[in-house]
C-alpha cells in the first residue's frame, strides 16, 4: 500500500471516529433531517466548516510539525495519547451503554395571542414566507453556533487532525483529502438519510456497537502512529 493511500485512509478513519459521536451538531443534523427542513443548508454549513477547520489544521499545525522534526515526535506521541484516550472513552461507553441520540422535535409554530393593556387580546399574524425565513435563519444560527462555538470540537478538528496529519510529511494533503471525504460522507448521509437511520440510532444497542467499532479503529490508528 502506497504512503498516499495510507495517509488517505488514516485521515478517513480518524475523522470518522471523531465526528461520529453523540453531540449537539449531530443532534441538529438529525432533527432537521427528520423534519426535512433546511437539510441542505445544515449539511452545507457542516461540510464547509469542517473542511475549513481541517485545512487550517493541515496548512498550519501540520506544516509547522513537518518543518520541525522534533515537533513531529511530539505530535506523534501526543496524537497517539489523545486517540487512545478517545478510544478508551468510546470503549467505556460501549461497555456501560446509556447513550442514544434523540432528535429534538419542536412544536410547529402557531399564531399566538398576547394580552395587551386593558386586557384586550391582539393576535400576531405571520405569513408562510415570514415563518420560512425565520425558520431558516434560526436553523442557520443554531448550526453555526454548535459548530464554531464548541472549543472541544475546534481542538479536535484543527489541532488533533493537524498534528496527526503532520506525521505523514508530504502526504499530509492526502490525509486532508481523506478527512474532508469522511466529514462530507457522514453529514450528507446522516442529514438526508436521517429518517431511515433515526429508528436505529435512537437505540442504546446501536450506539454501543458503534462506540465499540470507533474504539477499535482508534486503537489501530494510535498504534500506527506509534510505530511510524
Amino acid at each position: 500500500m502506497t504512503p498516499q493511500i495510507i495517509a488517505l485512509l488514516s485521515g478517513l478513519g480518524l475523522c470518522l471516529g471523531l465526528i461520529v459521536s453523540i453531540g449537539a451538531q449531530n443532534a441538529v443534523v438529525l432533527r432537521q433531517g427528520l423534519r426535512r427542513e433546511h437539510v441542505g443548508l445544515v449539511v452545507a454549513v457542516c461540510v464547509v466548516s469542517d473542511a475549513v477547520l481541517q485545512t487550517l489544521g493541515v496548512a498550519g499545525v501540520a506544516t509547522l510539525v513537518t518543518s520541525h522534526p522534533w515537533l513531529e515526535v511530539v505530535a506523534r506521541w501526543a496524537g497517539a495519547a489523545f486517540i487512545l484516550g478517545f478510544a478508551f472513552v468510546s470503549a467505556r461507553r460501549a461497555w456501560r451503554g446509556g447513550g442514544s441520540l434523540e432528535a429534538a422535535t419542536d412544536a410547529p409554530a402557531a399564531e399566538t395571542a398576547a394580552p395587551a393593556s386593558g386586557g384586550v387580546l391582539t393576535a400576531t399574524a405571520t405569513t408562510p414566507k415570514t415563518r420560512l425565513r425565520s425558520g431558516r435563519m434560526a436553523t442557520l444560527l443554531t448550526i453555526l453556533a454548535v459548530t464554531w462555538l464548541n472549543p472541544h470540537a475546534l481542538v479536535e478538528t484543527t489541532f488533533v487532525l493537524g498534528s496527526v496529519a503532520g506525521t505523514h510529511g508530504d502526504e499530509r494533503w492526502w490525509f486532508l483529502a481523506g478527512g474532508i471525504a469522511a466529514s462530507t460522507l457522514w453529514f450528507v448521509g446522516f442529514g438526508y438519510g436521517a429518517r431511515y437511520l433515526a429508528p436505529l440510532l435512537r437505540t442504546e444497542r446501536a450506539w454501543r456497537i458503534l462506540d465499540g467499532g470507533i474504539a477499535a479503529v482508534m486503537v489501530v490508528i494510535a498504534i500506527s502512529l506509534i510505530l511510524g
